[in-house]
């Protein structure tokens, strides 16, 4: 058979099930898990530490910020994430003048053909299944908080009357730097409904020169679907099934407990620099993280290395420094790292704690 006769092999099917027995599934995530990455990987170049962090907050049913400079491909890695799963999607464009029916919908008058008229719910783009908040923090905080019930709750509630939004739902909102003009910074409640605050880097040459020549061509692949709202709805609910033993989450507890100046175990250089630390929820995250990664990977069990991998995406953005530490250009990752090295696993002697960090 001559090449231009060959019959082009067909897709891989999609996931629209997982199986019966626990072990089976797992392996089926972690299945799923590379073969998004790699469908998502024939358009974005490189970041896949970042895409990895996105899928493990996808499957942990947590939303998830991403911040970086303008152009670093942050929209299109969600646009890519979308059309990896049979999944419906919206995007909004968070501008000065977005209003929060803009996001959640509005009560309209309507009148039938018999010229009744009643009032009916006219649904906004929240009503998806993967919502891009893109440039978030480019409109004031009355439109973020729009978005406060539907990332907590699953809901939206206008004019008194409350609507479930389908499921699974994930919010990826992307923001740029707040040195940036026109930017308006989080509220920290609202930053805390946030699984993870992943930062987009620069590429590498080597990336950024196959970058420029995969995207001047005349169009980007299409990629194809992986997996349907089904079965990650299954996936979501395994992850959430993984036991986790008490010393696992009483190193998750240690570990952010470490991270509030009030506490008497907490550092010396946590009570010197840090204004307010992590509530209970990152404690949550921390192990609803190391939970999916543990199944991502194809494994049944959770360890202290799960929860210390996605540490500083967790609470980077739910720590909050204090004037000194800001003036002198210490930052929250800085913070983070230290306190990994001062809490010690169960069993283990503990660090002493640094009396200054060092900035990164």
């Amino acid at each position: 058979m001559t090449a231009s006769t060959a019959v082009p092999a067909p897709a891989p099917p999609i996931f629209d099930k997982l199986p019966a027995d626990p072990r089976e599934a797992v392996a089926a995530v972690a299945a799923i898990r590379t073969r998004i990455l790699d469908e998502i990987g024939r358009v974005i170049v490189g970041q896949r530490d970042r895409l990895d962090q996105i899928l493990v907050a996808f499957f942990a049913k947590g939303h998830c910020v991403l911040e970086g400079v303008p152009g670093l491909a942050k929209t299109l890695m969600v646009n890519s994430l979308a059309e990896t799963m049979s999944l419906t999607f919206r995007r909004v464009q968070f501008t000065p003048d977005l209003m929060p029916s803009d996001i959640t919908g509005t009560t309209i008058l309507e009148e039938d053909d018999q010229g009744r008229r009643r009032f009916a719910f006219n649904a906004g783009p929240v009503f998806t299944n993967i919502l891009l908040a893109d440039e978030i923090n480019r409109t004031p905080p009355k439109t973020q908080a729009a978005l406060l019930e539907a990332m907590q709750e699953r809901r939206v509630t206008v004019s008194g009357e409350t609507h479930p939004l389908p499921a699974p739902f994930l919010v990826l909102a992307t923001q740029n730097p707040l040195e940036q003009e026109g930017t308006y910074p989080l509220p920290e409640a609202q930053l805390d409904r946030f699984l993870f605050l992943v930062k987009i880097d620069y590429p590498t040459e080597e990336e950024e020169t196959e970058i420029i020549l995969s995207t001047t061509k005349v169009s980007l692949p299409k990629l194809q679907p992986v997996i349907t709202g089904s079965a990650i709805l299954a996936c979501q609910n395994l992850i959430r099934q993984v036991p986790v033993a008490p010393v696992i989450a009483n190193y998750a507890a240690r570990l952010i407990r470490a991270t509030r100046p009030g506490d008497p175990k907490s550092p010396e250089f946590v009570r010197r620099w840090v204004r307010w630390g992590c509530g209970p929820r990152a404690g949550q995250a921390l192990v609803l993280a190391a939970k999916a990664r543990a199944v991502l990977a194809g494994r049944v069990h959770v360890s202290c290395d799960d929860v210390r991998a996605y540490a500083i995406p967790i609470l980077r953005h739910r720590i909050g420094l204090n004037f000194a530490a800001a003036s002198e250009g210490y930052d929250t990752d800085t913070i983070v790292k230290q306190v990994l090295e001062h809490v010690p696993e169960e069993g283990a002697a503990a660090k002493p704690a640094a009396k200054r960090p060092v900035a990164s």
